[in-house]
């Protein structure tokens, strides 16, 4: 899911949705079901396709245990959890039992949880914050080793900890942002800061002062972090490399403040949509001024979808039928097209529309979650689709996917033609699937494992955290090339 920015919550996946009966028009919708459910049942992995790697969380632990984060680093997985007694535990996988161990546990304390997580890969080290009685949330850094594992530096002295922002690698370093506590004589500010790992090495790189605006969103465009600053007086695209000279504006956006509701890529170009009042502006960007244009607007309310080859892809609603509508445009400017507009069930209903959760690009296709939205907070509706960029190539391929309104079904390009999403033919449960673009391509990853999330891959494999048999949240992998069954793939 993405959040806007600045701190409004109207960000991709967060929409709020609601409840209710399949109303009659949608009378024909559950035989469709079956039709797919006879084709994909026979296609379910064999067990042992998806396997557990190892037991992260004790059955013994509270419920609200959790996986925090997974991270590859340089082909060796790490992973963080979180117990319900205050414990947190830093760990390193190769994909076997007896390879995935602890790398530093840290003893309970009453700091409720999550106490770490985020995980950066820089190089050969793994950055992540960590909550402390004695210094509060901040940076450390591991090499893998427990003696390796240690504290950066208390930016913030004392147990007060620091507000660390967007943790990126640039060019070798760590680059983040701080947001500084503020004083009764000096409000909060803005600073931009790199690490080596070190102490005297962590320094900082810029401080932009005071209610400076910093944008939700960033992108990374070649060894360049993009990111924005909203305020009263314009909106700005900024870039840094970790230095200070490095450090610049790149182009005033507006003359006011506006909002970045969406970033994403095509290739190596980075992309972002920006709200300025009615209007919804559709960007592109290489990270320098003349490299950064509006491609073109729209005047609804309007999200960023992908992209594919020269174009662009938005996604709005229609309100004069509820449906999606989905709009290219081109990279190079202009060109802006309706590509189709999706069937909605519910359409009958004001009270309901669709929208995008989630989205990613596989194989010159793109795969995105489309939910219902009703009056209530748990989608009516969530559907797994597809498109090559044209109305014929647009096509429903799963439902339901979860439906909930605390997770979202991640749709996870394995980089092999594959897409992991999480799904359920029956109420219940939502289980691992993956699809190469058909219903005949399209099966179950593994049984008896509920809501799979943190899909990552690390080296020739695909890890995910799953509530299975013990009834916690345990470490799952997938090799990222499999067939399922023999000869599936080659059936496109």
């Amino acid at each position: 899911m993405r959040v806007s920015n600045w701190g409004a919550l109207l960000g991709l996946g967060l929409a709020m949705a609601g409840c209710g009966a399949v109303p009659e028009e949608d009378a024909a919708l559950p035989a469709a079901v079956v039709e797919d459910a006879r084709q994909v049942e026979a296609q379910a992995c064999p067990p042992g396709v998806a396997a557990r790697v190892k037991v992260v969380i004790p059955p013994t632990a509270g419920i609200s245990s959790e996986v925090t984060s997974l991270a590859d680093v340089q082909g060796t997985l790490y992973l963080t959890t979180n117990l319900t007694d205050g414990s947190a535990t830093l760990w390193r996988s190769n994909g076997t039992d007896a390879g995935t161990v602890p790398v530093r546990e840290f003893p309970a304390v009453p700091l409720g949880i999550p106490r770490i997580g985020n995980l950066v890969a820089v190089g050969s080290q793994v950055f992540f914050l960590l909550n402390n009685l004695d210094t509060g949330t901040e940076l450390w850094v591991s090499d893998g080793t427990t003696a390796g594992t240690h504290l950066v530096r208390d930016l913030t002295p004392g147990p007060t900890g620091s507000a660390l922002l967007h943790l990126t690698e640039v060019g070798g370093r760590l680059v983040f942002f701080r947001q500084t506590q503020p004083t009764p004589t000096e409000p909060s500010r803005t600073e931009l800061w790199r690490s080596d790992g070190t102490a005297p090495g962590t320094v900082r790189v810029r401080d932009f002062g005071a209610n400076s605006g910093l944008s939700f969103s960033t992108l990374k465009v070649g060894d360049r972090l993009l990111f924005f600053f909203g305020q009263s007086t314009g909106t700005t695209l900024w870039r840094t490399d970790g230095t200070t000279g490095g450090t610049v504006s790149v182009r005033r956006l507006d003359a006011g403040l506006t909002f970045i509701l969406d970033v994403g890529y095509s290739g190596a170009q980075g992309l972002f949509l920006l709200m300025d009042g009615p209007n919804y502006e559709v960007w592109r960007t290489n990270g320098t001024e003349a490299g950064t244009a509006r491609l073109d607007s729209f005047g609804r309310y309007t999200r960023l979808l992908g992209a594919l080859g020269t174009y662009v892809y938005v996604w709005s609603v229609d309100s004069a039928t509820q449906r999606l509508r989905i709009d290219r445009l081109l990279l190079s400017g202009g060109g802006k097209a309706l590509v189709t507009t999706l069937p909605n069930p519910y359409s009958n209903d004001p009270s309901t529309s669709p929208y995008v959760q989630m989205s990613t690009v596989s194989a010159n296709e793109l795969y995105f979650s489309m939910a219902i939205a009703g009056e209530g907070p748990v989608p009516l509706d969530v559907s797994l689709w597809v498109t090559n960029g044209t109305a014929a190539g647009t096509r429903d391929l799963f439902r339901q996917l979860i439906r909930s309104d605390e997770h979202v079904s991640p749709v996870f390009a394995t980089g092999t033609g594959r897409v992991l999403f999480s799904g359920s033919l029956t109420p219940g449960a939502a289980q691992p699937w993956f699809t190469r673009g058909t219903v005949g391509t399209t099966g179950q990853l593994a049984t008896g494992v509920a809501t799979p999330e943190g899909f990552t891959r690390s080296g020739t494999r695909v890890y995910f955290y799953a509530i299975d048999d013990t009834g916690r949240n345990q470490l799952w992998a997938v090799p990222a090339t499999f067939t399922c069954p023999p000869g599936l793939s080659e059936a496109r």
